[in-house]
Formats: structure tokens, C-alpha cells, sequence
């Protein structure tokens, strides 16, 4: 499978083409410093080096792969269109060239759902973490609508708090929903359920929330 990954050099990017090649795939690391990138994937990976936020400069990226993966994310808490600027960067792109499989990592933090406990519902996600995430819930909620309305072969993956703890190398998942109990996962188990979800065919039009 040919996969590009957009967000290669952030904690799950960097974890999902690591897993990818690994397993065989042929991957195409969309970075905008090539230096990010670990030595041994950049010598393994097609690392392309281009602004995301222009549909054009990532248009051969994005051309003849069967999956498109978004990995992108804020690194602050402050006002943020980077979710948002690139979903739609990277849908025109796809768009432009007629690639059809797209995946974003999104947040679960992003809405209450089934599946949450009453704690979590009606405490946690509004009154907590509605407000310390506010910026970047606001602009994941812009990007989510954004892939629903691409006509894309698209998923939204929609994990909890993320650590960087070792892998367990298995996670829980629920199709429109929460997973119950679900408050945490490693980045390595996100990359992992990124990459089973890529040639996932029922999860296509769906949000899948993932924990550990």
C-alpha cells in the first residue's frame, strides 16, 4: 500500500511511518524541515519537503497514494487554524489528483458522546477540557465538517489523552461513539489503530474513537 502521512515529524506521524515501512508499505512523509525527521526513516521514506497549506505544493504527494493520512496538530493551546488550513490543504489536493482514502486524527475531547460516563460528559469534556482546549477543539470542529463534506472515502479517528508511554500494541475502538472508559492511549497504539484503519473499509464515513 502507498500511504502519504501529512504531520510525519509529530509524535503519532513519526510512529505511524515507522510502523508503515515496517510492515511494508511504501510511504511518503509530507514534513515542512526534513531534519525532523529520525536518520533511519528519512534514509526508508519518500520525505517530501513542502508547504502543506498550499493544495499545489502537495498535489504530487498526494497523487496515486491509497491512503492519505493527517497526523497535524497544534503545539500550543493558544488561537489555531492549523487543523483546519490543512484538512482543507490536503482535501483540494486530493481532490486536484483523485485520491480518495483520507484519515485525520481529530481529539476526543472535541464533543460528548455515547459512551461517556456522566463525569466525563457533563464535567470533564465541557467544563474542563471544553475550556483549557477551547482554540484547538474550535478549530478541530471546523476541520471535522470540513473531511464530512469532502466527498473523500474519509475517517475521523478521535483518540483521548495521549501519552508517550511504550505501546501495548492493541486498543479499543467504537464506531460514532465513545469507548467507555477510555482516557488515555499511547501515540504508538494511535499510529498502530491509523494504520489497521487504512484499509478498513466499514470505517469509511465514520468517526472511530479509540483508548487503551
Amino acid at each position: 500500500m502507498r500511504i502519504t502521512v501529512f504531520g510525519a515529524t509529530g509524535g503519532i506521524g513519526t510512529r505511524l511511518v515507522r510502523r508503515a515501512l515496517d510492515a511494508g508499505h511504501e510511504v511518503t512523509a509530507v514534513v515542512r524541515d526534513p531534519g525532523g525527521m529520525p536518520a533511519d526513516l528519512r534514509d526508508r521514506a519518500a520525505v517530501v519537503q513542502a508547504d502543506i497549506m498550499d493544495p499545489a505544493a502537495i498535489e504530487e504527494a498526494v497523487k496515486g497514494a491509497d491512503a492519505v493520512v493527517s497526523a497535524m496538530g497544534s503545539r500550543s493551546i493558544g488561537p489555531t487554524t492549523v487543523c483546519s488550513e490543512s484538512s482543507r490543504s490536503i482535501i483540494a489536493a486530493m481532490r486536484a489528483t483523485g485520491a480518495g482514502r483520507f484519515l485525520m486524527v481529530s481529539m476526543g475531547a472535541i464533543s460528548s458522546e455515547p459512551g461517556d460516563d456522566p463525569l466525563t460528559r457533563y464535567v470533564v469534556k465541557p467544563l474542563i477540557l471544553g475550556r483549557i482546549l477551547r482554540h484547538g477543539i474550535a478549530d478541530m470542529r471546523v476541520a471535522e465538517a470540513q473531511v464530512r463534506d469532502s466527498g473523500l472515502d474519509w475517517t475521523i479517528v478521535r483518540p483521548p489523552r495521549l501519552t508517550n508511554k511504550e505501546g501495548r500494541g492493541r486498543y479499543r475502538k467504537a464506531v460514532d461513539r465513545s469507548v467507555t472508559g477510555g482516557y488515555s492511549i499511547t501515540r504508538d497504539d494511535v499510529a498502530k489503530a491509523l494504520l489497521d484503519l487504512t484499509g478498513d473499509l466499514p470505517s469509511i464515513g465514520h468517526v472511530i474513537s479509540i483508548a487503551g
